[in-house]
């Protein structure tokens, strides 16, 4: 007879999720109340005022969207792009990839703009392609790479977008929370993001933020949005807060009581401590991981902090260490992708997994583990190393 699901308790340091505080799992666990009940209308908007603080903007058209990060990418793509037209994406990770495929399947054309796995998006090569496809409606970007965990220099990006006359499309999934994200100050048209990363919410809400004028370009299509359910001209009904809401879908209930219970934490610590906090625990990471013998791949001035991504030593047997780390220390890393499949290990330090704690337990279990490979590394100087940061 089938029972229960208990799972296991984790320490989450991959690619995401990222742990979740009691708080934000017992706001989720709060009594349902209809999607259209005046209380839960009055949360709407605080959850909007929220993310207006996060993403740094006076967006009007801000929300939660139900689904996880790719529904915030979808939704982005199927109001802005309609067929025929053109647009500019950059490629340097898997994301970029699945940005590529967006525009195709809302019958647009691609523009490609590739750079190498490990490097950040080349500004030259961006602008050199905008002057020479001056008839682009978009470009399409990823701010923090999380299969690479390189970080792209996004108020150049789009700056450049602005200037050439283009939309701007930012994937910030990895970078809400844990780096700026300045969506008034970049300039940027449209900006996704993901619940489950420095947010540390459950996976399945996508934060977005959209220009004025991007939203003028919503409302003027010249085709019907392909995706009913993604249609913001339908969704702002249920999300305008001007008068009385229209029902539009069966928003997620509990799982916008959770996101909004994140939202305030992250008010509570200050979005900018927030930063100085990811950015300590990646010095203290880094200080670690160096004085242990190993490696970062990414060249330093375009790491991301919340995203690491760590050289395997040779004849070390990468899956073995990751098996070691679930099975004796209940902790968890991502496997490289793509062209860094079987290259690297992927550690995330995201949201309330980026703090002392889960850096002393990572350095301490990655230690043994490598140690019952045979690497050559140095012992008993990780902790010291990070603890000199943390200190």
């Amino acid at each position: 007879m089938t029972t229960s699901f208990n799972p296991p308790i984790r320490k989450l340091m991959g690619p995401g999720p990222s742990d979740v505080h009691p708080r934000v799992l017992g706001a989720m666990a709060r009594p349902t109340i209809g999607h259209l009940d005046p209380e839960f209308s009055r949360m709407m908007e605080e959850i909007k005022d929220l993310l207006r603080y996060a993403f740094k903007t006076k967006n009007f058209l801000t929300i939660p969207v139900s689904g996880p990060g790719s529904v915030g990418m979808e939704t982005c793509f199927v109001n802005l792009i309609e067929p025929g037209d053109k647009v500019i994406v950059c490629q340097n990770g898997a994301f970029g990839g699945r940005m590529k495929e967006n525009v195709e399947r809302c019958g647009g054309t691609p523009v490609m703009i590739f750079d190498d796995w490990g490097k950040p998006i080349d500004v030259k090569k961006v602008e050199d392609t905008l002057k020479n496809n001056s008839d682009s409606k978009a470009l399409a970007f990823v701010h923090a790479e999380t299969s690479t965990g390189v970080q792209s220099d996004a108020a150049r990006i789009c700056g450049l977008a602005k200037e050439y006359g283009v939309l701007s499309i930012v994937d910030a999934v990895t970078s809400l929370g844990g780096t700026p994200v300045l969506a008034d100050d970049w300039n940027a048209d449209a900006i996704y993001s993901g619940s489950q990363k420095c947010l540390s919410c459950m996976p399945g809400i996508s934060p977005i933020t959209i220009s004025k004028r991007a939203a003028d370009v919503i409302r003027s299509r010249n085709h019907k949005v392909q995706s009913w359910f993604m249609d913001l001209n339908l969704v702002m009904g249920y999300w305008s807060g001007e008068g009385s809401r229209a029902y539009h879908h069966t928003a997620p209930i509990n799982s916008l009581y959770a996101i909004h219970e994140a939202l305030v934490m992250l008010a509570e610590e200050g979005i900018e401590q927030a930063w100085e906090r990811h950015a300590k625990m990646h010095r203290a990471l880094r200080q670690g991981l160096e004085a242990m013998g190993l490696s970062l791949v990414v060249e330093k001035k375009y790491r991301l902090p919340q995203l690491n991504t760590v050289a395997i030593p040779e004849g070390v047997d990468e899956s073995e260490v990751r098996a070691i780390l679930l099975s004796r220390y209940n902790l968890e890393i991502g496997a490289g992708l793509g062209d860094l499949a079987g290259k690297v290990w992927r550690v995330g330090l995201m949201g309330q997994s980026s703090k002392e704690e889960h850096v002393t337990l990572f350095l301490s279990a990655m230690e043994d583990a490598l140690l019952q490979q045979g690497a050559a590394i140095k012992t008993g100087v990780a902790l010291p190393a990070a603890r000199t940061v943390i200190q």
